[in-house]
């Protein structure tokens, strides 16, 4: 891809949506990218506060299932490539709300594929290969037991409303490239960790649990794995796929990291009694470890095979666990404000008012 792109990126304002914006601003300068976000909870205008909107970069605030909407982007934009990353991702949500889960996941996306469809195939609006890449989850695939790895070929089994409704969306961008032949990719990932993350995830939220001093919750016996893939290593993964994948095709990404959960918490625990000095009673971090019921429906364990990606695109992870999360702790030791604001919701009020009050203004 080495032509200009005019890509329209969902939920650019998400931490793995701003992580990838900053990539491809610094990679390919020459690209227009188009950031849809509806600014929910976990979409952070402070997250990409530096870049500045005009020929290469555009924020637009706003539902992926606004359909007026998403047909005005396309035509006025002439979108040639799409990123979707806008989801509703925490478990623990879509198990008490499901419903938005439904509605983002599989309703915005069906959206965007239908004017994908209408604007690239019906009235031919674009020249040259235009591309749908959809990014997704190893969620969709279940749990494994003690060993094997998810691969591409490993048949959904999605156990919790979030993994459903993001299995639902990968179904339907697949059948929208066998059925209509939208130029569809798949991505999908493993853990995802490292700057701009929402706190309610595990390493930021006990990141800040042990800044307060507050109790470290660890869902049953604490031995879950997980694959880890630090966020930075997981959007070179999709700009390669991007430049190199081929339409119709699924890429699982991993990060090669499998860690028990507990084996996390007390990792970031050690790394801040090493940075910060003990609490003050004396006692380590890993005091405030406190074992909790465990999820409905939890996983217990996740495992990427990513021989795809590395033999058909060239890509393999580059950050292991250990300098991925030395490398998140010292970013939030360094931008405490921005924590801060995420946890007290006053960047949302702020942010998200500058932003409804520029647009009344004409601006």
């Amino acid at each position: 891809m080495k032509n200009p792109r005019t890509v329209l990126v969902t939920g650019g304002c998400g931490f793995i949506g701003a992580n990838f914006i900053r990539l491809v601003a610094r990679t390919f300068p020459h690209w227009r990218l188009i950031n849809l976000d509806k600014l929910t909870y976990a979409g952070n205008l402070t997250n990409l506060k530096d870049m500045e909107e005009g020929e290469t970069y555009r924020f637009i605030k706003g539902d992926i299932c606004d359909a007026a909407l998403v047909d005005e982007i396309f035509s006025g934009e002439v979108i040639d490539t799409v990123v979707h990353f806008a989801a509703e991702s925490h478990v623990d949500r879509s198990i008490t709300g499901p419903a938005e889960f439904v509605q983002t996941n599989i309703v915005g996306t069906f959206t965007l594929l239908e004017s994908a469809r209408h604007h690239w195939l019906e009235k031919k609006l674009v020249g040259g290969q235009p591309v749908f890449l959809h990014v997704s989850t190893d969620e969709v695939y279940g749990s494994l037991g003690e060993t094997g790895l998810f691969r591409e070929t490993t048949a959904y089994d999605p156990r919790s409303p979030y993994s459903a409704s993001k299995a639902s969306s990968d179904h339907l961008a697949n059948a929208y490239f066998h059925t209509y032949g939208v130029p569809v990719m798949i991505t999908n990932c493993s853990n995802n960790y490292g700057p701009y993350q929402f706190p309610e995830k595990l390493i930021p939220l006990i990141f800040h649990n042990c800044l307060e001093g507050r109790k470290l919750p660890v869902y049953g016996d604490g031995k879950q794995i997980r694959d880890w893939l630090y966020v930075g290593d997981h959007c070179q993964a999709i700009v390669e796929v991007l430049e190199k994948g081929s339409v119709g095709h699924c890429y699982n990404i991993g990060g090669n990291n499998e860690k028990e959960n507990i084996e996390v918490v007390e990792l970031i625990c050690d790394i801040l009694d090493e940075k910060l000095d003990l609490l003050p009673s004396g006692a380590s971090r890993r005091s405030l470890i406190t074992f909790v019921t465990d999820r409905l429906g939890h996983d217990r364990r996740y495992a990427i095979d990513s021989t795809k990606i590395k033999d058909t695109v060239g890509w393999q992870p580059k950050v292991t666990f250990e300098e991925g999360i030395r490398m998140t702790i010292d970013w939030y030791l360094d931008n405490r404000e921005w924590v801060n604001r995420v946890i007290d919701g006053s960047y949302a009020e702020y942010y998200h008012n500058m932003y409804d009050n520029k647009k009344n203004i004409g601006q």
